[in-house]
Formats: structure tokens, C-alpha cells, sequence
């Protein structure tokens, strides 16, 4: 974890270069979350993430059922040494006042490909747009 101190400007140019230079991937079709209580969870072998808190497990799993709140899902494996810290408000900030809409990101730590990664959602009805933002810059 890095600690700097930066102007919004250097900030800026930081967390554009990560950006830039970060393996994003799209992934296909639509997800959403599964959530179990504690003592019940069944592990899913397609989830991508899975958390809890104090009550429940809640696993992001591929899923068409249009009931549940289904998400465009894609991923940011940073470039090792580089500092992208920040880089989660940054970017959810751009999508936010580029798109109107909120994302949800759940991070994981791949030591083989950088460090931290990210797992990033967005409504399916903005998916587009949110994309667009992301790979526009």
C-alpha cells in the first residue's frame, strides 16, 4: 500500500496512466448475488467473489434470471509497481458523474499477476456507457 502526497492534477495523471496500462477484462453475459446464510452456504464453483458479514455469504455468480438484480461484470489486474492507490474512488467517481450510476467493486489479491485486483459491476440497463467511460480515457 502506498502513502503519498500528491495535487488532485499529479493524481489525476497517476491514476490515468494505471488505468491505462491495467488488463481489463469484460465478461460476458449477466451476474448477480447469491446470498446464503452462514450456517447454510453451498459453495458456487462459477462465482468470482465471494464475502460475508455477520449474517450471510453473498457470492457473485453468472445469472440470467431477471428477478434478481443482474450486473455487467468486468476486471483490473494492475501492473506490479505501480501505485493505484485510489484508483477505486477515482474511477467510481468518473463512472458516477459520466453515467449517473453507482458500481459496486470487490477486490482480490493475485501475488502472479500484480497484487490487488478488481472485480467491478454495473447495472445491465448502463452497462454500456459505464464501459465506455472506462475504456475511453
Amino acid at each position: 500500500m502506498y502513502v503519498s502526497q500528491e495535487t488532485t492534477q499529479q493524481i489525476e495523471a497517476r491514476l490515468l496512466s494505471v488505468l491505462r496500462q491495467a488488463h481489463l477484462k469484460l465478461y460476458s453475459g449477466t451476474y448477480c448475488f447469491e446470498e446464503y446464510p452462514r450456517a447454510e452456504y453451498v459453495f458456487n464453483p462459477n462465482a468470482l467473489a465471494i464475502v460475508g458479514d455477520d449474517e450471510v455469504w453473498s457470492q457473485l455468480v453468472p445469472c440470467e434470471d431477471a428477478s434478481n438484480e443482474l450486473f455487467t461484470v468486468f476486471s483490473f489486474h494492475f501492473t506490479p509497481g505501480l501505485d493505484n492507490s485510489g484508483f477505486v474512488g477515482w474511477l467510481a467517481s468518473k463512472i458516477k458523474s459520466q453515467t449517473g450510476s453507482g458500481v459496486f467493486v470487490v477486490c482480490g489479491q493475485n501475488s502472479a499477476k500484480g497484487g490487488i485486483f478488481d472485480y467491478w459491476g454495473c447495472p445491465i440497463a448502463v452497462a454500456e456507457e459505464v464501459i465506455k467511460v472506462v475504456t475511453s480515457a
